[in-house]
Order: C-alpha cells, then sequence, then structure tokens
C-alpha cells in the first residue's frame, strides 16, 4: 500500500493534552476536535470506582474534580522510558500496567478521530519531543519504541515518528509565502523542544527535508514543571512547606514536591505514605498547617491543587495582574494569591534554562541570529517566557502559533514524505 495515499493521522501525545489531526488522500488537513469543540484533549484517564467506567480527557478531569471515587491519572508520558511503564499501579480492587493506562488512552483518541472522520485509520505519525529523558540515549529510545508499541495495540498498523518542533515548523510553513529561517519553540507539558529551520513554501512537498533542518536542542522543562514551581511557591506553604517547626528545622519537604508533581501525586495516598505523613505533625509547630496537609491526602485533592494553580497561572499570564486561588475544597474561606511578580519570580530560574537552551538552538545552526521565533505548545504563550525570548533575540520576530493544534498539524503534513514502519504481523 502506498502510504502517501492513505488518510493519515498525526498524533501529539503531550503530558498535559494530546491533538490530532488527520491528513486525508487528497492531502486536506482537518484538525480533529477531540473534546466536544475543543482541539485538544487534557492527557487523563479516570477509572471511577462508582460506575466502573473509564473516562477520558475534560470528562475525566471535570468527574475527579466534582469529587466522584475513582483514581485519576494524568501526565502519563513522564513515564516514558522509565521502569514504572511496566509495573502496576491500583485502580479501585485489582492493579493495571501504566502501559495498559496509555493504550487506553490512544485507543480513546483513535475511536474519536475515526467517529469523527468515519474512516478507519491505520496510519499514524507519532510526534516526540528532542529528548524523552536528557542524556540517556538508552532510555530515549525505549521510550519511543514504548509509544509505538501503545499506538500498535490500539490498532494502528503502520507508524512513523517525528520531532515536535519539526513537526510546528512544517506546519507554519503551510501559511509562509517567501523563505524564512526559524526557531521553533515548542513548549510542552514535560518538555521544551527547539529546532532551527529553513522554512519555503516552495521546498513543502519534498520527503527529505533533512538539509533544512540546521540544529535542535531540548531540554526536560515543560508546563507541569512550571505547575510545580508555582504550587510550591502559592499553595504549598499553606500546607507546611518551608514552615520552620520544633527545634528550628523546617519541616520535610518531600511529601511537597511529590504532591506538586501530576504523576507522583498517587504515590502520597498510599497506606506508607499517609502514615509518614501522619507522623510530622511533631516537626510542625503550627498544627493547623498539618491538618490542612492531611486534609488534602486524605481527600485525594493533590490533583484538584495543581488544577487550580494550572487554571490560575492561565489566568495570570493572560490579564497580567493577581489571580485568587480558591482553596474552599480544602478549607473553608482559604484562597491563595498569585500575583504577576510571584509567577515571574517562581518560574525565572526555569525559563532562564528554556531560554539558554533555545539560544543554543541557534548556536548549533551556525546562525547569527533567526528571522522568526515561532512559538507553539500549551504553555509558550506564558508572558515571562515570551518576554525572556524576546530580549534573547531582539531581532526576531515572535510569532504566536496554535498552541495545540500545531504540532500534530505537522505530524499529518509529514505523513506524506515520511516512511512508515509496517507494524503488521
Amino acid at each position: 500500500m502506498d502510504s502517501s495515499r492513505v488518510p493519515v493521522l498525526g498524533i501529539d501525545f503531550g503530558t498535559s493534552n494530546s491533538a490530532a489531526a488527520l491528513v486525508d488522500a487528497h492531502g486536506q488537513l482537518q484538525v480533529m476536535a477531540l473534546d466536544g469543540t475543543r482541539d485538544e484533549m487534557p492527557t487523563a484517564v479516570f477509572f471511577c470506582q462508582e460506575t466502573q467506567r473509564v473516562l477520558f480527557g475534560a470528562q475525566a478531569m471535570a468527574e475527579y474534580l466534582s469529587g466522584t471515587e475513582g483514581r485519576l491519572l494524568r501526565s502519563l508520558k513522564s513515564l516514558l522510558g522509565s521502569a514504572l511503564m511496566d509495573e502496576y499501579t491500583a485502580v479501585g480492587e485489582r492493579s493495571v500496567r501504566f502501559f495498559d493506562i496509555v493504550v487506553l488512552f490512544f485507543k480513546e483518541l483513535k475511536r474519536r478521530a475515526e467517529a469523527q472522520t468515519g474512516l478507519q485509520l491505520t496510519h499514524a505519525v507519532l510526534g516526540r519531543p528532542v529528548h524523552f529523558v536528557d542524556e540517556h540515549p538508552e532510555r530515549d529510545a525505549l521510550a519511543q519504541a514504548t509509544l509505538g508499541r501503545a499506538a500498535r495495540e490500539a490498532g494502528f498498523t503502520h507508524i512513523a515518528f517525528q520531532f515536535e518542533p519539526i513537526a510546528a515548523a512544517l506546519d507554519y510553513e503551510q501559511r509562509l509565502q517567501r523563505e524564512t529561517t526559524a526557531l521553533v519553540v515548542d513548549i510542552g507539558g514535560g518538555t521544551s523542544d527547539f529546532t532551527v529551520i529553513r522554512l519555503n513554501p516552495q521546498r513543502s512537498t519534498l520527503a527529505d527535508r533533512s538539509a533544512d533542518v540546521l540544529a535542535t536542542t531540548g531540554v526536560h522543562i515543560g508546563g507541569t514543571d512550571f505547575d510545580r514551581l508555582l504550587d510550591l511557591a502559592c499553595v504549598m506553604p499553606l500546607l507546611g512547606y518551608k514552615h520552620i517547626g520544633t527545634g528550628g528545622r523546617p519541616v520535610p519537604s518531600s511529601i511537597f514536591f511529590d504532591l506538586s508533581t501530576w504523576h507522583l501525586i498517587h504515590q502520597t495516598t498510599t497506606r506508607k505514605a499517609l502514615h509518614n505523613a501522619k507522623e510530622l505533625w511533631t516537626d510542625y509547630a503550627d498544627l493547623a498547617l498539618h491538618r490542612r496537609l492531611m486534609a488534602v491526602l486524605e481527600q485525594r485533592s493533590g490533583h484538584h491543587l495543581l488544577a487550580e494553580v494550572e487554571r490560575a497561572k492561565i489566568a495570570c499570564s493572560v490579564a497580567g495582574a493577581e489571580q485568587s486561588l480558591d482553596l474552599d475544597f480544602v478549607e473553608r474561606g482559604l484562597r491563595a494569591a498569585l500575583p504577576s511578580a510571584l509567577l515571574e519570580q517562581a518560574l525565572q530560574g526555569a525559563i532562564a534554562q528554556v531560554v539558554a537552551c533555545a539560544q543554543n538552538c541557534v548556536q548549533a545552526s551556525n546562525l547569527t541570529q533567526v528571522d522568526t521565533v515561532y512559538l507553539t505548545g500549551g504553555s509558550s504563550a506564558l508572558r515571562p517566557l515570551m518576554a525572556a525570548l524576546q530580549a534573547a533575540m531582539p531581532h526576531a520576530t515572535l510569532v504566536q502559533g496554535n498552541r495545540f493544534g500545531g504540532v500534530a498539524a505537522g505530524l499529518g503534513y509529514c505523513g506524506a514524505t515520511v516512511a512508515f514502519e509496517s507494524l503488521q504481523t
């Protein structure tokens, strides 16, 4: 079968959100509305204890945040390349492999795309970060292989991979009128990836664009890291983080780091973790803070806290003004504030690392500067990040791309030129 003549689904499996776009047999693009009318779909799976149903995306998040009993899993992409992917986790009365949960998510994404298009979809181009795992090629290769295996078990028979920033660049190229050099900045949930690429609409149909890709770099910092830093800065102190307790020592901090990390939150509610947290009361000078911590853990509100932090992060960045976090679900009347100054201060170090990696990409391309900095990915619209990139590259024009659909669209376009690996047995 000629893979260039079959519909190809580009899949951007993200740490926080996922997206998909179909390029049909005639080369026409259709971005999938995966979650109602929204292109992006939260990479979330909820096992509902009350109904025994498995929910996905926004419905999974809404059901969990409404207080329904069950198990929520997010940031599954963060586990790729680690031994955790083959471990089992408790889901109600049974245990399920993390890998099988990824397969369930891929099956649901495929089902929704097929329902929307009326087609049986067998060919997929999967996006991947420049580095799944920093400075560890063996684990990086394992992560890609695991992603491909999950797609195969979900029903895709022909699979190819493309770097996510390159895919974003190829989507951007569809709208250009002349040649330009671009630094593509793809800020995902778990990674920030960069590509310096020479774009020209007249070369958009070429099968081999390797000569146009001048450099690629990546760093394992993304939107979920921003959420963690903001959670630690404005919410966790209300539970005792950095609280100077008995003996003049701060309360041990590991519980707060786990509680602020999407894919580690479940570890804070195991029997052992709850026991250890209860024993922390002797380290607190203010026991009201410890009671709040235990309320969060016993009510399994960690994901709810981070979701509220994520909401405030976006609102603060868009409005450029202080946001209030409603923590009434922890304690009646409890609030936290996220002013713009705290947003900038808390993220300063992480943003500096992201910008340094972007600058390294330009240096590696042997260009003195680029014409355009093209921004994509869920956290690419953060004001402090945009300001830092513009300051680092004052001669470039900043272009805000499709935050969620651009990579998926580019992956779909890649389907006409990449070589698919046949996974048929």
